[in-house]
Formats: structure tokens, C-alpha cells, sequence
């Protein structure tokens, strides 16, 4: 990492930290993210990149910065990326840039990532801030089914095969600091702000 971008994030201790919630496609982290976002100030946004199609939706810039996959790996090769995987075909990474734009200001940044990125990021980490880890999930596999069936975006096979990644991924539950079971989704909203804050006031005292 650059002098600039270490400069960048150790700014950001006591006025910024990086919240990474991962957990299975179909858990509803989006929908509680934005809500929260709506309560609480002094939040941002990491938009991920994707090399995948717009669902129908989906705003580039908005829910993910849409690229080609030569584009993507252009930005791999550049180091753009603190973070990326590929997923169901897909590649899909976090812009260093955004990140260190964000925490530099001040903002606590929230990264909604695949859980093996999140992997990724906990063994590299972000230097000179402080990382906070959350798993997503709702209560069981058969909900998440409905979930992905309800999206109306993809093929049964496409849903099975996602069921297949999110039982492994669930696996990983332990190696993350906060569980939120998102069955009820003002609850998720309730607990994912109560997490924020409870976070916030540690770096205060």
C-alpha cells in the first residue's frame, strides 16, 4: 500500500471504520444496508465492481459499477482492487480508491461482499484501520431458497448451485465478529445500526 493510502486510513481511526457484511446471495443485505444508511449518518457506500449483466433494477454506479471482464481485469492488473473473487461465473471487487477516499473524509465505509472476499480482506486487512465483520444470513436454507426463486432473475439450476455455495459459505459464521439472522427485516435493520453504534462508541471512549 502507497504512503498516501496508509496516510488515508489511519485518518480514519476514530473517524472512520470499515464494516465488510458478507453472508449467502439472497440473505437481504442491499435492502438492509440502504435502510440503515438512512438512519445513520457519516456512512458510505463501497459499490463494488462486477463483470456481470444489470438484473433487472439495477443501476450502474448505484448497486455495482457494471465492466467488462477485460475492464476488470485491467483493474486487477492495476491494483484497484482490495479485494475480488469470482462468483457463479462472475468476478466481483472492492475499489481500493473508494475505500481510502471515503475513510480519508472520515466516513464509516460499509463493504457488501462475497464472504470469500471478506476472507481475503481479513488475511491482508486494511492498513492502519479497523475492520469489522458481520455474517448475514436468514435462519435457514429453505428461506434463502425463496428469496432467490423470488428475485425471478435466475434459473432453478442457477438457484441450486447458489443453495450448494451458500451451505458452504455458512460454514464461515464463526470466523466473523457479529451474526445478524435476517428473517425479520426491521429486526436486521435494528441490529445492523445497534452494531454500528456499539462500534462507533469504542473508538470514542
Amino acid at each position: 500500500m502507497s504512503n498516501e493510502s496508509l496516510t488515508a486510513c489511519r485518518r480514519g481511526i476514530g473517524g472512520g471504520l470499515v464494516f465488510v457484511v458478507a453472508g449467502p446471495s439472497g440473505a437481504g443485505k442491499n435492502s438492509v444496508i440502504d435502510a440503515v444508511m438512512e438512519r445513520l449518518s457519516g456512512l458510505a457506500f463501497s459499490v463494488s465492481y462486477t463483470s456481470r449483466a444489470p438484473r433487472a433494477g439495477e443501476t450502474d454506479g448505484e448497486d455495482y459499477l457494471f465492466v467488462s471482464s477485460e475492464e476488470f481485469d485491467r483493474l486487477v492488473d492495476e491494483g484497484e482492487f482490495l479485494e475480488h473473487v469470482t462468483y457463479s461465473g462472475n468476478q466481483y471487487g472492492t475499489s481500493r480508491s473508494q475505500v481510502l477516499k471515503a475513510v480519508a473524509g472520515g466516513s464509516d465505509v460499509i463493504l457488501q461482499i462475497e464472504v470469500r472476499g471478506a476472507q481475503l480482506i481479513r488475511s491482508s486487512g486494511i492498513a492502519g484501520c479497523r475492520v469489522v465483520y458481520i455474517f448475514f444470513t436468514p435462519s435457514g436454507l429453505d428461506l434463502l431458497g425463496a428469496r432467490l426463486r423470488g428475485r425471478g432473475s435466475e434459473t432453478e439450476a442457477q438457484i441450486a448451485a447458489r443453495l450448494v455455495v451458500a451451505a458452504e459459505e455458512i460454514n464461515e459464521i464463526d470466523r466473523f465478529e457479529y451474526l445478524v439472522i435476517n428473517d425479520d427485516f426491521d429486526a436486521a435493520v435494528d441490529e445492523l445500526a445497534a452494531i454500528i453504534l456499539a462500534e462507533r462508541s469504542r473508538i470514542t471512549i
